[in-house]
């Protein structure tokens, strides 16, 4: 219930944190079917983000059914092909990652690497098993939703940023309807499958994908709980 000064009360900021922080990367989903119209519930919030001079630059792309296991087909096929040496054959349009990694970042990354992959049995240089695992995010993880994110590519920054806001209003969303997402950039490397498959015109870049659906509570995968640095690890107060 709003208090009388136009905030909310600390129930409703209660469930609002609790959607925020229950937020994790579900790598296993049950099959369960989702409704479209939750589907569009869940955009209808997430369009909400705020925007530079409210361009809202997002555009989105939902797979389910055939649409899904078809990419998913295709996608698949990539990634062996290039597990065979076809390397120079998918390339990303974007840098995510540094080119050079430094401190403290290097160390997070090894940290949720060796977390997941000892989860799941996978050792040091064993290659197949990576591969294997890498390629389930090409099928959603099992989730009977996937949604692709373009933005058009004559945007700049700014845009990006805004995009960011959309993005976590949409995981945020699903968690405040019982739902569990993991957001994937790992499809850019194959944005030339990925672009005609969704009709997406030339002017678009792909910016990432996502699963939705229910998590899996039995999955190995789903038991990975990565930590975060405090506050005072990345806050200055300045005062006076």
């Amino acid at each position: 219930m709003n208090d009388t000064s136009g905030g909310v009360s600390g129930e409703a900021s209660g469930i609002v944190d609790e959607a925020v922080t229950s937020r994790r990367s579900v790598r296993a989903f049950l099959n369960t079917p989702i409704a479209r119209q939750t589907i569009e519930d869940i955009l209808s919030v997430a369009r909400f983000a705020p925007s530079g001079s409210n361009i809202q630059p997002w555009r989105v792309y939902v797979l389910t059914g055939a649409s899904k296991a078809s990419l998913t087909q295709k996608l698949l096929a990539a990634h062996d092909a290039v597990r065979d040496g076809a390397d120079a054959q998918y390339q990303q349009e974007y840098q995510y990652y540094p080119r050079q990694w430094f401190e403290p970042y290097i160390s997070r990354r090894r940290e949720l690497g060796w977390a997941l992959y000892s989860l799941l049995g996978i050792g040091k240089g064993d290659f197949e098993k990576s591969h294997a695992q890498h390629g389930r995010n090409f099928s959603f993880f099992g989730a009977p939703v996937g949604l692709m994110f373009t933005l058009d590519r004559r945007l700049e920054l700014g845009s990006w940023i805004d995009y960011g806001m959309f993005l976590q209003n949409i995981m945020v969303a699903a968690r405040g309807r019982g739902l569990d997402t993991c957001p994937q950039q790992a499809f850019c490397r194959y944005h030339t499958i990925v672009m005609p498959h969704i009709g997406a015109t030339e002017h678009e870049r792909l910016i990432c994908g996502m699963s939705m659906g229910h998590a899996d509570p039995s999955a190995t995968a789903n038991r990975l709980q990565p930590g975060r640095a405090p506050v005072a690890a990345f806050t200055t107060f300045i005062d006076g």
